[in-house]
């Protein structure tokens, strides 16, 4: 370790104290020059492909040490955000895009900006917790019959005026009544 408290940072050649430190095939690095040289993502040990004496995240490495040609990536069947201005070709400009006026416009295109509201407890529901039921939609937690209680899925909803339920407390409840339809002594009954 040189004078002065510790290594020399391989990006910035400051001074690496042991808090801030990550190290790599033998260097230090401060934890906020610990990125890669082409897109500037943040690394840690999983992430971190080393070239000589740079480092780079494992896509950047891969595009630009990796293989090339027909079979690794490059083809047709692989995505790419590459425009081919490289090679001269000049990128569509797509027109901004303009809301339509139509007043026949779904219901989920008329809601304020497109955000829906739980039915059950009132709050907004975002995409990642999002379960669509009966009209609404639902966050996960509140994916539940209105009945008994019970955590629903696709296949075991029923609704019924905006309201979810469970299969069993639908039939219960909204089905037909009287002999033979699961009233009498052979039919399974739900206790609350």
């Amino acid at each position: 370790m040189p004078f002065g408290g510790g290594n020399k940072c391989g990006c910035c050649q400051k001074t690496v104290f042991f808090a801030e430190e990550m190290q790599c095939e033998g260097k230090s690095w401060h934890k906020s020059c610990f990125l890669c040289m082409v897109c500037k993502k943040n690394l840690d040990s999983t992430t971190v492909a080393v070239h000589v004496d740079e480092i780079y995240c494992k896509s950047c490495y891969g595009k630009k040490y990796g293989p090339k040609g027909y079979g690794f990536g490059g083809g047709a069947g692989t995505l790419s955000m590459d425009t081919g201005e490289g090679l001269g070709i000049k990128p569509e400009v797509q027109a901004p895009h303009c809301p339509t006026n139509n007043p026949n416009a779904s219901k989920f295109a008329q809601k304020a900006g497109g955000s829906d509201v739980c039915p059950r407890c009132g709050k907004m529901v975002y995409a990642a917790e999002k379960v669509v039921a009966g009209g609404n939609s639902w966050h996960k937690g509140c994916f539940r019959c209105a009945k008994c209680g019970k955590g629903l899925e696709s296949t075991t909803v029923a609704d019924r005026d905006g309201e979810i339920f469970c299969k069993g407390c639908y039939a219960k409840n909204f089905g037909p009544k009287g002999f033979g339809f699961g009233q009498g002594a052979g039919a399974l009954a739900h206790s609350q």
